[in-house]
C-alpha cells in the first residue's frame, strides 16, 4: 500500500514547528521545571513524533492525531516544549477539518468529555483550585482547536453547497434560455411559413400551369396570379423583417389577423385555385350575439386565421377539383375550426410539401391547450375528404391548465 504524499504546506508547517521547538530547547525554555524524565534531551522526542505528525495532518489526518495523542502525553512526564503543544493543538484542528466526517463529529465530543473528566480527577485529587486551570489548559489545547475545526468545517460545506446550488441555478438558467430559444425560433418558422407559404405555392402553381400550357390566356391569367402574389409575399416579408430587426423597419405593431378576415383570405384562395377546379366555401356557424358578448382572445382568434390560412395553401397545392369548405362552430367550452378539402390523385401541376404547415398548426393548437387532428375521412359513398380539425379553448389557457 503507497502512503499519500504529505502536502507541501503541512510539510513546511513541521518544519517550522520543529526550528522553532529546537530554538527553545537551546535556550533551555521549558514548560515544567520539575519533570518525571529528568533528561534534557528527551524533551526533543515527543517534538520529534509531534514534527512527523505535522506532515501527515491532512493526508492523514487520524493517524496524525493518535500519534500526536501520545507525542503529547509523553510530553508531560519531560521538561516539555512549547512547540510540541502547539503543534499538537494544530493536529487536533486538522483532524476535524480534514478527516472524515464521522471523526469530525466524534472529536469535539471526545475532547469535551476529556476536558471535564481531567478537570473533575484533578480536582479529587488535588483538592485545589489548580485543578481548574488544568482543566482549562487541557480545553485549551484539545477542545477549543476541535471546535475551531468543527465551525470551519461548516462554513467549508455551506460553501461548497452554495457554490453547487449556484453553478446548478447557472444550469438551469442557461437551460431555460436555449428553451426559449428555441421556442422564438419555433414561433417565428410558423409565422413565417404562414405568411408565405400561401403566397409562394400559387406562385408555383401558376408558373407551373403557365409553362405546361400553352394558351395565351391561361399564361396571362397565371402571370397575373404570380405577380398579385409575388407583390403580396413580398410587402409580408419585408414587415416581418422590420419587426424583426431593432429600430429598423415599420416600428408601429402589425394587427393579428382575425376571423373576420376569413371572406377576404378565401377571396385570395379562389383567385389562386380557380385554375385548379377548386372552389372555396365559408360556413361560419356562430351566434353572432353571443360573440359581440364574449370575444375570443388574440392568440385563439390567431391560431384559428392561421389554421384555416395554412389549410387553404394546402389544398391550393394538392387538392384535386372540388369544394373546399370551412366550417367555423363555437359553444360555451371551445372554438371549433374545420376544414373539408377533396382528397385524391389531382390531374396537372402540384406544388411540392414539406409537412411543416400541419406541423405548425398542431404546435399552435399544443399551446393553447387545444385538439388536433388532420387526416383523410371516409365518406358514405366510399370517397374520402382531407379533413383538419382543430378544437380551441374560448378561453386563453396553457397547455397545463
Amino acid at each position: 500500500m503507497t502512503l499519500p504524499r504529505p502536502h507541501r504546506d503541512d510539510l513546511l508547517i513541521a518544519a517550522a514547528g520543529l526550528a522553532c521547538g529546537l530554538l527553545l530547547y537551546a535556550f533551555s525554555l521549558h514548560t515544567q521545571a520539575d519533570p518525571l524524565v529528568t533528561a534534557r534531551w528527551a524533551t526533543l522526542v515527543p517534538l520529534a513524533v509531534m514534527t512527523a505528525a505535522e506532515t501527515v495532518r491532512r493526508t492523514l489526518p487520524q493517524a496524525a492525531l493518535v500519534v500526536g495523542t501520545v507525542a503529547i502525553v509523553a510530553d508531560q512526564f519531560t521538561y516539555g516544549s512549547l512547540l510540541t503543544v502547539l503543534m499538537f493543538t494544530d493536529v487536533v484542528y486538522a483532524a476535524v477539518v480534514y478527516g472524515s466526517p464521522a471523526s469530525a463529529r466524534r472529536i469535539p465530543y471526545t475532547t469535551g468529555l476529556i476536558t471535564i473528566a481531567v478537570t473533575v480527577g484533578f480536582l479529587a485529587w488535588l483538592q485545589d483550585a489548580i485543578a481548574l486551570l488544568i482543566g482549562l489548559v487541557t480545553g485549551i489545547v484539545s477542545f477549543l482547536p476541535a471546535v475551531t475545526g468543527a465551525v470551519v468545517r461548516n462554513h467549508r460545506q455551506a460553501a461548497e453547497a452554495a457554490r453547487l446550488r449556484a453553478e446548478q441555478t447557472a444550469l438551469l438558467a442557461e437551460m431555460d434560455r436555449t428553451q426559449a430559444i428555441m421556442a422564438e425560433r419555433a414561433r417565428m418558422a410558423r409565422e413565417l411559413h404562414d405568411l408565405v407559404a400561401n403566397h409562394l405555392s400559387a406562385i408555383a402553381i401558376h408558373s407551373t400551369a403557365a409553362l405546361s400550357i400553352d394558351e395565351p390566356a391561361t399564361t396571362r391569367q397565371s402571370l397575373t396570379v404570380i405577380r398579385r402574389n409575388s407583390v403580396e409575399g413580398l410587402a409580408e416579408m419585408r414587415r416581418l423583417i422590420g419587426l424583426l430587426r431593432d429600430g429598423s423597419g415599420d416600428t408601429e405593431p402589425a394587427a393579428a389577423p382575425t376571423l373576420d378576415g376569413l371572406d377576404a383570405l378565401l377571396a385570395q384562395a379562389r383567385t389562386n385555385g380557380g385554375a385548379s377546379g377548386l372552389d372555396f366555401v365559408l360556413d361560419d356557424t356562430r351566434d353572432p350575439s353571443e360573440e359581440r358578448r364574449e370575444p375570443l382572445p388574440t392568440p385563439v382568434e390567431l391560431a384559428a386565421y392561421r389554421i384555416v390560412q395554412e389549410s387553404l395553401t394546402n389544398a391550393l397545392k394538392h387538392a384535386p377539383a372540388g369544394t373546399v369548405t370551412v366550417v367555423l362552430a363555437r359553444d360555451e367550452r371551445a372554438l371549433t375550426v374545420r376544414v373539408d378539402s377533396p382528397f385524391g390523385d389531382r390531374p396537372g401541376p402540384r406544388a411540392p410539401g414539406s409537412g411543416s404547415g400541419l406541423i405548425g398548426m398542431r404546435e399552435r393548437v399544443a399551446l393553447l391547450g387545444g385538439a388536433f387532428e388532420a387526416g383523410p375521412v371516409p365518406l358514405g359513398d366510399g370517397a374520402k375528404i382531407w379533413q383538419v380539425r382543430a378544437e380551441l379553448p374560448a378561453e386563453e389557457r396553457t397547455p397545463d391548465a
